[in-house]
């Protein structure tokens, strides 16, 4: 089994991830239209000239989580200079609509590598001004329990080569257990959170760095697909439970 980094194929192009066999850019895997407002944390993380590269989401006024994988150089940790990129948010559009800001800076997880603790924080140059379309997500501090129902949400195609939508896709997963990680691609580990569908359904290329949610709480940051986008296998998400205190000491909430 191959494990494939939710690259956008822009980004591909200037990380250059040795042996990641990163598809194109991509969308929730069988998923459906969000409605305006319905995911007012979810961001669009995009390189400067506006091609969407990864999904994010809003923490606090200053911060966004994302992927560490869509904002390094190569296969290291080492970030690209926060002026490459900028983000949109306040809509369900990935080219239109809400706001377009600038990053301040990119601060990613040291001990990220080999799919495992993918995360980075995203520092704004200006605060955020909450609207009702614009809002911070309270991340969770506590596992979620297996087989509960949990939503993911992001811009791409709806599987590998497949047409790039304007609108934000949604769709609902199931939490596994550690054991049941493991058992199922051999990857338990705490900081992972493993997310079960059918064929057909789940995250794709470009959803990386976006929202796994579970009862309005952030519970985890997409990173990879195994055997291709849609596949029977669950997918992996960084839990954002085990990564609260590294968050916490540099974003402050």
């Amino acid at each position: 089994m191959a494990a494939h980094l939710l690259l956008s194929s822009v980004l591909l192009a200037l990380a250059l991830i040795s042996g990641s066999n990163a598809a194109p850019n991509g969308r929730i895997v069988g998923g459906v239209d969000a409605a305006i407002g319905q995911f007012p944390h979810q961001v669009s993380l995009q390189r400067e000239d506006g091609s969407h590269t990864c999904g994010a989401s809003i923490i606090s006024e200053k911060y966004i989580l994302t992927a560490a994988h869509c904002v390094v150089v190569g296969n290291g940790i080492e970030p690209y200079p926060a002026k490459y990129f900028q983000v949109r948010v306040g809509s369900i559009q990935r080219t239109v609509g809400g706001q377009l800001l600038k990053l301040k800076r990119i601060i990613v997880n040291k001990t990220y590598r080999n799919f495992l603790n993918d995360v980075a924080l995203l520092e704004l140059e200006k605060p955020l001004v909450f609207t009702a379309n614009i809002q911070p997500i309270e991340m969770a501090e506590e596992q979620v329990p297996t087989g509960e129902d949990v939503i993911i949400s992001g811009w791409g195609r709806l599987y590998t080569g497949g047409p790039i939508p304007y609108k934000m896709q949604w769709n609902t997963l199931k939490a596994l257990t550690m054991e049941e990680c493991d058992e199922a691609i051999g990857m338990g580990d705490d900081s992972l959170i493993c997310l079960a569908h059918q064929a057909n359904n789940g995250a794709c290329n470009g959803d990386s760095g976006g929202p796994a949610t579970y009862k309005g709480k952030l519970v985890g940051v997409a990173g990879f697909v195994v055997n291709g986008c849609g596949s029977s296998f669950p997918d992996g998400y960084a839990r954002v439970a085990y990564h609260r205190q590294w968050i916490r000491g540099i974003a402050g909430v």
